[in-house]
């Protein structure tokens, strides 16, 4: 396998080489690409980009951790959790979740970061104007235009985003929103050109991919996508584009304008409108979103090509104004929407046993309890109040924490997740695991565990469950006392015994039957008779 993973990267590395190699001979560029990067940029290098890149990257390595835990950094401090709580605030736009999210973020960040640089350009545009006359005009003062503002961008869109978010893909769709009204084509080109990349990197990683099927555990991939924050960036960054390069009178025609805006929104998901409904369930609304990419398409492209022309004369206020207005409205208008969110206090609602505490952290697991965030606020379409949820929780009074980081139908299908918490220069990480039996004909019987350094703490433990099979007129209850999982032995409602669940390939006697445990199924017999009433789980 290592030999065919070589020679599998091999063969990708020599295809793009010749690919480029041909597209180089074909193109006949003679040095063109270098003298129009040049133009614009030093040395034709989107420096603001790459310091930009190095910020983000720098944040997750050093200050999430990511340089000792590459795949598990501290994320849960530096989200997006209240006003009441600046460091999250202040953070949430830089951090990232894993490896994952940083990548593609990053790979946004080249590929439109690179492309808003270069319609910025290092060199000041206007006729005549000539560098160095003024900071405004330095170079290398222009190059930090890229950077500062996506500082800016950062913490805006986590102060105005709704929920605890956390990550930088606010603002790539801000530099995105910038490339699209200046270069609307060649925007969606790079867009196409970004997922080859991305391809190619994750090809270079894994070569080859062996796979069949079976069973997982997922989310909808949109229920993933922060829609709001998205849209909030994109907004802020056409509005940008569009007052910027109209000053500069270099609009591109309306209908490349709208082009840009509808293939971009509709690729990069803007249209997945959704609720969250409890548990793992969400709701959709596809043709809605769907509907409202398209109008803003319509508001983008109108506000970047309306005429100057009066349209309320009364008031002087022209098309031109009238378009970029609602443009501004419709932004301000999804960024308001999440003040009283962010305005909420949060409790550390948690049980009075089978808790963890970690300095200011309480961890624990609940099942159908509200859900401290969603419950907030009732619409007149979404009835909030009544939103549950299962799993584990994190909560903390100081930071205004409240959150389920992994959720019950998760657990149950790994077995064991592990939480990672801390802050600024420090972590520390607690595992859950859950332990049970799947009962025939019933529900499942479990028990949580969560364990911090070398102490295990009950936190849950599930309602018996009744096995459907019958032998000699007594039924078969599974449960957990004190933490043990135990079998009780029933007839006409009477129980007649309740023993533990005995280890694997040994038996015990309870109510008249035998109860036996092999290799992880459960059996009870009697004089001859063997029925199978409940089996270990098992986890993925």
């Amino acid at each position: 396998m290592d030999t065919v993973a070589a020679l599998s990267r091999l063969l990708l590395l020599v295809g793009a080489a010749i690919s480029v190699a041909t597209l180089v001979v074909l193109a006949r560029p003679a040095g063109g690409w270098g003298r129009r990067l040049r133009r614009r940029l030093l040395l034709g290098v989107p420096w603001g980009t790459l310091l930009t890149v190095g910020l983000v990257v720098g944040f997750y390595l050093f200050v999430q951790g990511g340089v000792d835990r590459w795949y598990a950094p501290v994320v849960i401090p530096f989200r997006a959790w209240s006003y009441f709580y600046p460091l999250g605030m202040l953070t949430a736009g830089l951090a990232h979740s894993g490896p994952a999210h940083l990548t593609g973020n990053v790979l946004g960040t080249l590929v439109f970061g690179s492309l808003a640089e270069y319609a910025w350009s290092h060199f000041p545009t206007a006729q005549g104007e000539q560098s160095f006359t003024a900071a405004r005009t330095n170079p290398f003062v222009r190059l930090f235009a890229v950077p500062a503002a996506a500082v800016v961008l950062a913490v805006l869109t986590g102060a105005f985003a709704l929920g605890p978010v956390v990550g930088f893909s606010g603002v790539v769709f801000a530099l995105a929103g910038v490339a699209v009204v200046r270069y609307p084509v060649t925007a969606v080109v790079l867009l196409a050109a970004g997922d080859l990349v991305g391809l190619v990197y994750r090809s270079l990683r894994t070569p080859v991919i062996e796979a069949s099927g079976s069973v997982g555990y997922s989310t909808p991939w949109w229920a993933d996508i922060a829609i709001q924050g998205h849209a909030l960036g994109v907004l802020a960054g056409f509005l940008l584009g569009i007052v910027l390069f109209r000053a500069r009178d270099e609009l591109p025609s309306p209908a490349r304008v709208w082009l840009g805006v509808a293939a971009y929104a509709v690729s990069q998901g803007l249209w997945a409108v959704y609720l969250f409904e409890g548990g793992d369930s969400f709701v959709l609304y596809r043709a809605a979103g769907l509907g409202l990419v398209l109008l803003l398409a319509a508001l983008v492209s109108a506000a970047a090509g309306a005429s100057p022309r009066a349209l309320i004369a009364r008031i002087d206020l022209s098309r031109r104004e009238a378009a970029v207005g609602l443009l501004a409205c419709v932004l301000l208008a999804l960024a308001v929407v999440a003040v009283p969110y962010n305005l909420l206090i949060v409790g550390d609602a948690a049980p009075d046993q089978g808790t963890v505490e970690v300095r200011d952290y309480t961890v624990f697991y609940a099942e159908d309890v509200e859900n401290q965030y969603v419950a907030a606020y009732d619409l007149p379409f979404y009835n909030a109040s009544n939103v549950t949820t299962s799993g584990v929780v994190v909560a903390s009074a100081d930071r205004q924490v409240w959150w389920t980081v992994v959720s019950k139908g998760r657990l149950a299908f790994a077995g064991k997740q592990r939480v990672h918490l801390g802050g600024p220069g420090w972590r520390d990480t607690v595992v859950a695991n859950r332990t049970g039996w799947s009962v025939v004909g019933n529900r499942s019987v479990y028990a949580v565990r969560l364990r911090h350094n070398d102490t295990a703490t009950l936190a849950y433990t599930s309602a018996s469950a009744r096995a459907e099979p019958t032998v000699a007129e007594r039924n078969v209850t599974l449960g957990v006392v004190a933490g043990e999982f135990t079998v009780a032995v029933s007839r006409n409602g009477t129980r007649l015994a309740r023993v533990p669940i005995p280890a694997r390939n040994t038996s015990v006697s309870a109510g008249g039957l035998s109860v036996v445990n092999r290799d992880g199924s459960l059996f009870v017999a009697r004089n001859g008779t063997r029925v199978r009433v409940a089996a270990r789980e098992t986890y993925r």
